[in-house]
């Protein structure tokens, strides 16, 4: 019988060490050519938006799918099989998802940071910025933070929230060039429709995740930050393709082309650099994509089993 787990019993089960380890397996896989991924689907219905997107991985001998659906009421699910089995599990992935993506860009960090990055600068006060600094100190030893929101309540709100959380002060700063002058990592997650600062203040040797924007009306980045990264990756170069305004804009006029895009999957795997110089601007576009939540799902359903947590289906 398949097992259903809430938020609350998937929010105990998941942690973003395990997390990132877990991701890491899978884009590895993905460079094999053991994982694959289809992209986000947006299909109207009543008004709104049904979002389907789905992941496969096969590791060791086991064969896993996830198919991630949400958008037509309150809950964001994963549905997670197994082969051999069919349907194992069904999970609430709110905190998953937000886990998942942060992990995504503790990875490309791990691999396109400099070994020596400790200072973030960070854009968004939500708990998806809450998850991707969480991420971020979870492979680098950082000393400073950095955290812009343009609401001045929520951004001190959320630097002592996080404060809290690191056992570290996070300083909520004034203006978006101090998030991102003396930074050697950037992260943005926010739905900005803008570019969020002057991609000309990115100092040499930064690593960028950009991991708000999946939607082409979308830009976080301008095309100076874009341009000046000299190795950019993404999780998924075909969702990228059909999503990622941020490499778009200066696509569609010109400025760079998509052969300068590529996968993380073959970084992580360690078949090409994640940094080819201590100065080299590196950035990582995230768009969050189905085998991630194939790979925490899996992390989530195997924990559960062994700590018999959640409700049995009857079917």
């Amino acid at each position: 019988m398949a097992l259903f787990l809430d938020e609350a019993q998937v929010n105990e089960l998941l942690d973003m060490p395990s997390c990132i380890e877990a991701l890491d397996a899978a884009f590895k896989d993905k460079a094999e050519g053991l994982a694959s991924n289809q992209g986000r689907r947006r299909i109207p219905v009543a008004g709104k938006r049904f979002i389907v997107m789905a992941g496969t991985m096969s590791q060791s001998t086991s064969g896993w799918c996830a198919i991630k659906a949400y958008g037509v009421g309150r809950s964001m699910d994963v549905f997670l099989y197994k082969v051999g089995e069919g349907l194992v599990s069904v999970m609430h992935a709110s905190r998953l998802g937000k886990v998942r993506t942060g992990a995504a860009s503790g990875l490309a960090t791990r691999y396109m940071a400099r070994a020596d990055a400790s200072r973030l600068g960070c854009f968004g006060t939500g708990d998806q910025a809450e998850t991707q600094i969480l991420a971020v100190a979870a492979v680098r030893k950082l000393e400073s933070i950095h955290v812009y929101g343009r609401d001045a309540q929520r951004r001190r709100a959320f630097a002592e929230k996080m404060s809290g959380l690191l056992g570290r002060e996070v300083i909520p700063v004034d203006r978006p060039e101090d998030a991102v002058k003396g930074r050697d990592i950037i992260v943005t997650m926010t739905n900005a429709s803008t570019p969020l600062f002057d991609g000309k203040l990115v100092e040499p040797g930064t690593h960028i995740n950009a991991a708000g924007a999946n939607l082409r009306i979308n830009r976080e980045l301008d095309e100076h930050a874009v341009t000046r990264a000299g190795l950019i990756a993404t999780d998924d170069v075909e969702g990228a393709k059909n999503e990622c305004g941020d490499l778009d804009w200066p696509i569609q006029r010109g400025l760079m082309a998509w052969e300068k895009v590529y996968e993380l999957a073959p970084i992580v795997a360690g078949r090409m650099a994640g940094r080819r110089s201590h100065d080299e601007i590196t950035l990582f576009e995230s768009q969050g994509i189905a085998l991630e939540d194939a790979a925490a799902g899996k992390l989530i359903y195997e924990r559960a089993v062994q700590r018999g947590i959640g409700t049995k289906l009857p079917f």
